[in-house]
């Protein structure tokens, strides 16, 4: 055997008899009575220290288990943080506007009722606003619905760019059609003109927005939609070159597939015209 084993051997043996003696000692410390005092302040301190020990392992796990919600809830007001920042940095140019809904209800009920209703219709200004169809713009949502071999290299602005283009020609078109024909100069009304002859039994409405005839002793329910007593509202290519800067090509054609897939305009035939009516 080594000599570095036999002293490792030896001081092992050394510390526990020193433990022994050690224990001993206290032992017969214990049942002297001066200590016996000293010994019991000492085990009630021990207790005292063992309970707030406790009390203080129940505190850290309480802190560990408020450290771990709150870097959950940092995390979570991180995330937010980060998509809000996202949508600030890409807010969309266009967003969709609300389409203007125009029903009147005409009730009569009586000849009296007929008569108070008479004179309301003779005092309403000749001059109101007319309605005018136009296409909401496409939102995100659809955008990213439109399948990707109709898309293809087109962007959401350059598709509702052309939305606003078509706008732009339906109210300009129509302005013209409420406009008086005595305040029309000789260009406009052949434009007046084109757009009756481009009316088909499809597209025409009644075009009326005064109240209707009164009949007495009749009962009357009616409610009137203003897309369908006005006709639909559409333009053609040449209104298109007349009133924009947009040129009638293939791209148009494209988008004009994506505006069909998302409701926007349909295609009305006829009379060798292609009328792109405003859905």
């Amino acid at each position: 055997m080594a000599s570095s084993d036999l002293e490792d051997l030896c001081c092992h043996i050394n510390t526990k008899i020193s433990t022994i003696k050690k224990t001993l000692q206290l032992r017969n410390m214990g049942q002297e009575p001066s200590l016996k005092s000293v010994l019991c302040k000492i085990g009630h301190e021990m207790f005292l220290l063992s309970g707030l020990l406790n009390k203080m392992e129940i505190e850290v796990e309480h802190q560990e288990k408020l450290k771990n919600s709150l870097k959950e809830m940092q995390e979570s007001i991180e995330r937010d943080y980060n998509e809000a920042q996202h949508l600030r940095e890409n807010i969309p140019p266009h967003l969709p506007k609300a389409i203007p809904k125009c029903t009147v209800g005409l009730t009569v009920k009586s000849e009296e009722q007929s008569k108070v209703a008479e004179p309301e219709c003779v005092k309403k200004p000749t001059k109101e606003p007319k309605f005018i169809k136009e296409a909401p713009l496409i939102t995100a949502q659809e955008f990213e619905g439109v399948p990707a071999y109709m898309r293809g290299r087109l962007t959401y602005d350059q598709i509702n760019g052309v939305v606003q283009d078509l706008n732009k020609a339906v109210v300009s078109k129509y302005k013209i059609l409420h406009q008086p024909m005595k305040s029309m100069s000789s260009a406009v009304r052949n434009l007046y003109h084109r757009f009756l002859e481009e009316e088909t039994k499809d597209t025409k409405g009644d075009k009326l927005t005064t109240c209707l005839p009164h009949e007495r002793r009749v009962t009357v329910n009616v409610t009137i939609k203003c897309c369908k007593d006005l006709g639909e509202f559409f333009v053609v290519e040449a209104d298109i070159k007349d009133f924009t800067q947009l040129k009638v090509d293939k791209r148009f054609h494209s988008i004009l597939n994506i505006l069909r897939h998302c409701h926007r305009v349909r295609e009305v035939r006829g009379a060798r015209l292609v009328r792109y009516v405003i859905c």
